[in-house]
């Protein structure tokens, strides 16, 4: 095992002794106690569904969904796991079953509808980040996906995995094949980001 690896498996196992209390509590019913996961939670949840969805209001929508569903299904929730990695999966689901339900309807909107700026995202508001979102944009969703989820939300190797519900070696796998993707797009594209 790398330090890296064994630093991922001790951040792990702290999250999960962190919010173990918290997740007992509220599947006893203690309110205040799920609030409290849904402010740990609310930012990454709504970061994550604004990257698939790239809309503040849908966003939005299905960051409450997200916490709706889980507190339903909170119940079924192995609390030996972090909740984190399952409140994103349940997150990256929802955000792509809206984003096919609106289908070509979605797209007409889109086209008519004014840009939401880069700083929403949490991405710095610098020439360089912006293209550089748009770069990533010019990807398919899936390697949009793995992109966001390593480096715009910066969640672990193992993380990023179980949010996908892939082999970590899938993921390591796809991440490489998307940054070369990524790579070619910007020396095509965008030459002014060749440097990084």
């Amino acid at each position: 095992m790398t330090l890296s690896t064994e630093v991922e498996v001790e951040n792990g196992r702290n999250q999960i002794q962190s919010d173990q209390p918290w997740v007992t509590a509220a599947r006893q019913g203690d309110v205040a106690a799920w609030e409290y996961l849904v402010r740990q939670y609310q930012q990454p949840t709504f970061r994550l569904a604004y990257l698939i969805l790239k809309n503040v209001e849908d966003a939005e929508e299905v960051a409450q969904e997200v916490f709706v569903r889980a507190f339903q299904a909170l119940h079924t929730f192995d609390e030996k796991r972090p909740l984190q990695p399952w409140l994103m999966q349940i997150t990256r689901n929802l955000a792509r079953n809206r984003q096919r339900s609106l289908g070509r309807y979605w797209a007409a909107i889109q086209r008519w509808r004014q840009k939401v700026p880069v700083a929403e995202t949490g991405v710095t508001d610098s020439q360089d980040a912006q293209l550089l979102w748009q770069a990533v944009q010019q990807l398919k969703p899936t390697a949009q996906e793995i992109i966001y989820l390593r480096y715009f939300l910066e969640f672990s190797e193992a993380e990023t995995a179980e949010i996908l519900q892939i082999k970590k070696g899938t993921a390591k796998s796809r991440l490489s094949r998307a940054l070369a993707q990524l790579r070619q797009v910007i020396d095509t594209d965008f030459q002014e980001l060749k440097d990084y």
